[in-house]
């Protein structure tokens, strides 16, 4: 038994619904590997559940997954928006939002994030994001003044898989836009951050 395994064994189950997203995800999808999993979900639904949020806005939907992770944490009135890019999805996002518990709680919009973004007009509670890499920076200085004071922003995948402590290199830019987005979180006076080594990574923000 390796460390993962026996946290897994130590932790909540899966809910039913959630176990079947993920068999699905790993039957029908290529990159099965961007799912948040089992113990990932776990840390968001608790996340949200400390926080209670009214609004949640999740950037990288992709099958569903993390987004009903963190609509178990939705005040009675909350609502979460999910933004994906890739509209191939939509369909099977839809049928996995629709046979949760929290189909009437969660709005997908498919499209260009960038776009979506300043399209929508709400104050986040708790912001997920987990998108194309390249795009953090512009993401999350997009987002920032809708996130209210004392609000939550989750970023997934900030340690790369361990390539962040690599040299530069000018040919991987995915690892070099992640590696630049940390030092500018690092130097932002605005917030409280910190990183937690789970799976690859979850930078963890408060907004003063």
């Amino acid at each position: 038994m390796n460390l993962e395994d026996y946290i897994l064994s130590h932790i909540d189950d899966e809910p039913e619904y959630l176990a079947k997203v993920n068999r699905k995800t790993h039957l029908k999808m290529i990159n099965p590997r961007m799912l948040s999993g089992h113990l990932q979900g776990r840390v968001l639904s608790m996340f949200s559940k400390m926080i209670m949020p009214e609004r949640i806005l999740e950037i990288g939907t992709y099958t569903g997954y993390s987004a009903l992770c963190l609509a178990e944490g939705l005040s009675a009135n909350g609502k979460l928006y999910t933004i994906e890019c890739n509209d191939e999805l939509e369909d099977f996002i839809k049928d996995n939002i629709d046979n949760s518990p929290y189909s009437e709680k969660i709005q997908l919009i498919i499209g260009d994030a960038k776009k979506q973004l300043t399209e929508i007009e709400e104050v986040w509670d708790l912001i997920f994001m987990d998108a194309d890499k390249r795009e953090y920076k512009c993401y999350y200085d997009t987002v920032f003044p809708k996130l209210k004071s004392g609000g939550f922003m989750l970023i997934d995948n900030t340690l790369w898989d361990g390539k962040v402590l690599k040299e530069n290199d000018d040919k991987d830019n995915q690892t070099e836009a992640v590696k630049q987005f940390n030092d500018y979180l690092s130097s932002d006076d605005r917030i409280e951050k910190i990183i937690l080594p789970i799976r690859d990574g979850l930078t963890i923000i408060r907004k003063k």
